[in-house]
């Protein structure tokens, strides 16, 4: 082995859980010899200890190494060497002990009890056969249970740990993935509307630049205006905290109707709503308005909230004829959100587009913050995954 390969070597794996513990149950290991010391036993049997003790060290070692059927298979061998130990020497029974041990931690409770059984009962067979004192057997009887349970409940407290240390690393993960998807789905809703607001006005102010000068300036420090504002709202947006108001979103939709030459016909009546209703509709306003300027070649274009009994309705109606159909990520998210508080997203084409956006009062607003902390959803959601016996560790 070269000097690389001993500076690699490791009798023991790499796990916090194991540490120097195993060094430390290794002060019983002496008491094989204890028999043949207090009776001045003859030199076979030091030799048979001796060599009994020289198989066993590998074994102990690769036990804490082993998994799945060779973690049972160092279970036999240790037993089977403490078996052929105690015909010259009764502290053989020891061997029995560290087998246990290694039992406790393989396996689920079931058969770590089977495998404590058995060894128990050839313990006992090897006890009556050579007629052995209770003294010389009894305390390693008691002992396989006590070692073997106590290891096997660290085993699971330790696969529980494991499997919560699993669970938060997903939720995290969760927690990561919602929130770029959060940030992305806003950004699309700001600039998606912004940017079409903006390339209007800016091919206005080129049309008007000969012919109206003072106009086009105009239609520019709105430009700029827009902008400002946009870059405002992307910060705001990555930061969580977008105010989505619903004025802001008509009155915006006004403009960019406008400056696309489309007559803009607003009714939004003064009804109360809460923060989750308030920013689903002022979405609404802005991806049903963005697509009718692109794409519906309309003359006139109505916005209009109403209030009945306990139904909020949001309706966009143009006179156009549409280029394409009402699809895309902008229509998608929209339904989303607009689904995600009770809500519903219907499309009628009868002598142009109407479309209409209802919510209810008294249904479940649990999505209220999600919309602004989507992550926070994803992190209950993960959550509720994490297998019981994880949260049976206390």
């Amino acid at each position: 082995m070269t000097p690389s390969n001993w500076r690699e070597f490791r009798l023991l794996p790499d796990d916090r859980y194991i540490g120097w513990t195993p060094y430390v149950w290794l002060v019983y290991f002496p008491t094989l010899f204890l028999q043949p010391a207090l009776e001045g036993a003859p030199r076979a049997t030091w030799v048979m200890t001796s060599v009994v003790g020289v198989f066993f060290l590998p074994l102990y070692f690769r036990g804490y190494w082993a998994r799945n059927t060779e973690a049972y298979v160092i279970v036999a061998a240790i037993t089977a060497l403490g078996a052929l130990l105690v015909p010259f020497n009764s502290s053989g029974f020891v061997l029995f002990i560290y087998a246990a041990a290694f039992a406790g931690t393989r396996g689920p409770a079931r058969r770590v009890v089977l495998v404590l059984a058995a060894l128990t009962s050839i313990l006992l067979a090897e006890a009556l056969i050579l007629q052995l004192p209770v003294w010389a057997w009894g305390w390693a009887a008691v002992l396989i249970w006590m070692v073997g349970g106590v290891n096997a409940h660290y085993a699971s407290v330790r696969v529980a740990n494991r499997e919560l240390r699993m669970a938060h690393d997903e939720i995290e993960h969760l927690a990561t993935v919602a929130e770029r998807e959060r940030i992305a789905r806003d950004l699309h809703d700001l600039l998606g509307h912004t940017l079409s607001l903006i390339t209007l006005k800016s091919s206005l102010a080129s049309k008007l630049a000969d012919r109206d000068p003072a106009r086009a300036i105009a239609e520019i420090r709105d430009v700029e205006r827009i902008s400002r504002d946009a870059l405002s709202e992307v910060r705001a947006a990555i930061g969580g905290y977008r105010d989505a108001g619903l004025a802001r979103a008509v009155a915006s939709a006004e403009q960019m109707l406008t400056a696309g030459g489309i007559t803009p016909r607003v009714a939004i009546a003064q009804v109360e709503m809460n923060p989750a209703q308030e920013a689903v509709l002022a979405l609404a306003v802005r991806e049903g308005v963005t697509n009718v300027v692109k794409h519906s070649r309309a003359s006139w274009c109505s916005v209009s909230l109403t209030r009945e009994g306990e139904l909020l309705r949001l309706s966009i109606v143009d006179d156009g004829t549409w280029k394409r159909a009402l699809d895309g990520s902008g229509l998608a998210g929209m339904r989303e959100r607009v689904e995600a508080i009770g809500g519903k997203v219907s499309i009628a084409r009868e002598g142009g587009t109407t479309l209409t956006i209802e919510l209810r009062d008294g249904l479940p607003l649990h999505t209220a913050t999600a919309d602004r902390r989507p992550a926070e959803g994803h992190r209950a959601d993960a959550a509720s995954r994490v297998p019981n016996a994880v949260h049976g560790v206390a």
